[in-house]
């Protein structure tokens, strides 16, 4: 009679997989290399099962993760090794080593990643401790413990449950500030009530300039780190903007240099201009120690020369003479409007900006948020399907500009995305929205020459112009013709401040195609093709109040 201890006296130690062992059902029994092999044809015709997307519940919500989005995996050398580690034991020597446990890798930053749009929704907000303020009265933020993810544990659950079961679901932790109620008190007593008691003086070669409590309020950001951890700073991009009446009084403003006139053909050339302006990065560093003292309180400034951010010879270097693109939009209100505002002030924000060889041109990067601290008004955008007031409202409009300006232009596109509804005032296709930080517009210049944003506007439209070097002839659109036609469905919501009416709008496909034209013959083409929803028919109706039975 063959005896356990018998047999692995045997084989002790032995090189190969036990006999019968299996990962997911695949056979690896046998050498170590023959073991590697028999898994990883095994596991490639199981390719569709191991890339597909991974249901993770966190709290109330759920997300569809991609394996490849998280470095989600089977090593086959390690879980070869696991089960060869088998063959020490008695047992498995002799009765086969049965399933084994795959190895599991995965990137746990990158996992969380992944989950943080689902977590975000799921989670507690931590509230994080700081101070602002009301009009020049500081108001107490105070800390509040909250929930965030608990990386390890989720990465655990994931590499535990992938293969295994429909619904992974993966743990939250509690998370509580570093800063406590007692520090945002000091923080208030300290810093922010002397900050905002009396003005400050500041002293400049050219004469005093006056910081008011107002200014303070509205540059004095005491906030808290990702720990919550408090600190106290004076913003300095902030206190410029607070202090741009009295720096006028003793600043040069530097000009660009920039594209003026011209008739599409050939450009004059607005000569640059240095500048002398009051050092606000070092004012406000200097300043922050002088706000906490009591009694008069000055601080000197400094005044710098500063030469433009792009000059007239630059321009010449760069290549740029003569209009290349442009296209315009029509407001659908007056230049009062709050949405024809917002349209104006992105622009603003834009004219003038060069996109040099190769660079890739950020909309969201250029103009940061557009909120009401940055001079945007409340004008309807789309949300959730529905117009709604929303701040910002209009700068959809402006990006579908610039988009059709840098696409005629020839320029790469990198990012954008079409309205989910058609608008008639667009050109179908051929347009793009917005929204901060979640949608952005991008295009690359792969010319050999700089590209020079010019933006204008009248009391009906935006213009976009780009001025270069042209290195096509033309840049036309042809348009398929659409399909899919859907009509729209009649919608009646709650009248009421959030309700806007429309007349609805046929949904589509259709496809654009962009033709590269020069010396006279097409040289390429790109197809852009977009699916519009049918926008319904919102009509807005007054709540109609429940009926009371007679008796």
């Amino acid at each position: 009679m063959l005896t356990v201890s018998g047999a692995f006296a045997g084989n002790a130690f032995g090189a190969d997989v036990p006999r019968g062992a299996e990962v997911l059902g695949i056979a690896i029994g046998g050498s170590r290399a023959g073991a590697q092999d028999a898994l990883r044809t095994g596991l490639a015709a199981k390719a569709d099962q191991l890339s597909a997307p991974v249901t993770v519940r966190v709290g109330s919500q759920t997300a569809s993760v991609q394996p490849q989005d998280v470095g989600l995996n089977i090593d086959v050398d390690k879980t070869v090794d696991a089960a060869m580690a088998r063959a020490r034991n008695p047992i498995a020597t002799v009765f086969g080593g049965g399933a084994v446990p795959p190895v599991v890798t995965l990137d746990e930053a990158r996992l969380a990643t992944a989950l943080a749009p689902a977590v975000q929704k799921a989670a507690a907000a931590m509230t994080l401790p700081g101070v602002t303020f009301d009009g020049t009265t500081p108001k107490p933020v105070y800390p509040k413990a909250g929930q965030a993810l608990d990386s390890a544990g989720a990465a655990a659950a994931v590499r535990d449950g992938w293969l295994r079961e429909s619904e992974i679901e993966v743990p939250l932790k509690d998370k509580a500030p570093a800063g406590t109620q007692a520090d945002v008190d000091r923080m208030i007593a300290e810093v922010a009530r002397p900050a905002t008691a009396a003005p400050v003086t500041v002293t400049t070669p050219r004469g005093n300039l006056t910081v008011s409590p107002k200014t303070v309020a509205a540059s004095l950001v005491i906030s808290s780190d990702a720990q919550g951890r408090l600190s106290a700073r004076v913003d300095a991009a902030k206190l410029r903007k607070a202090m741009g009446a009295e720096l006028a009084k003793v600043e040069t403003q530097p000009r660009n240099a920039s594209i003026g006139g011209g008739d599409g053909t050939t450009a004059t050339v607005v000569a640059s201009t240095g500048g002398t302006l009051v050092d606000t990065a070092k004012l406000a560093n200097d300043l922050l120690p002088v706000l906490k003292q009591t009694g008069v309180r000055t601080v000197p400034a400094v005044i710098k020369d500063v030469q433009p951010a792009t000059t007239t010879g630059e321009l010449a270097e760069l290549g740029i003479k003569e209009q290349i693109s442009s296209f315009t939009t029509y407001f659908t209100g007056g230049l009062e409007s709050p949405r024809s505002k917002n349209i104006v002030q992105i622009a603003k924000e834009v004219d003038g900006a060069i996109v040099r060889p190769g660079e890739t041109f950020s909309l969201n990067g250029h103009t940061g948020p557009r909120g009401y601290a940055e001079g945007y008004h409340d004008a309807p955008i789309i949300m959730d399907g529905k117009l709604i007031p929303g701040v910002g409202g209009g700068a959809s409009q402006f990006t579908t500009t610039i988009f059709n300006a840098s696409y005629y232009a020839g320029m790469k596109d990198v990012e954008h995305k079409p309205h989910s509804y058609y608008f008639s005032r667009y050109p179908a296709v051929i347009e793009s929205t917005i929204m901060y930080p979640s949608l952005d517009l991008k295009f690359t210049n792969t010319s050999p020459y700089g590209v020079l944003i010019d933006t204008s506007y009248t009391n009906k439209s935006v213009t976009v112009s780009m001025w270069s070097t042209k290195v096509y002839d033309s840049i036309t659109t042809q348009y398929d013709p659409k399909r899919d036609i859907v009509e729209p469905a009649k919608t009646v919501l709650e009248d009421g401040p959030t309700c806007i009416a429309t007349n609805g709008s046929q949904g589509f496909t259709q496809d654009a195609w962009r033709i590269f034209r020069k010396d006279g013959r097409e040289i390429k083409r790109e197809k852009f093709t977009w699916r519009y929803d049918a926008e319904p028919q919102f009509v807005c109706e007054a709540k109609t109040p429940p009926q009371t039975a007679k008796p």
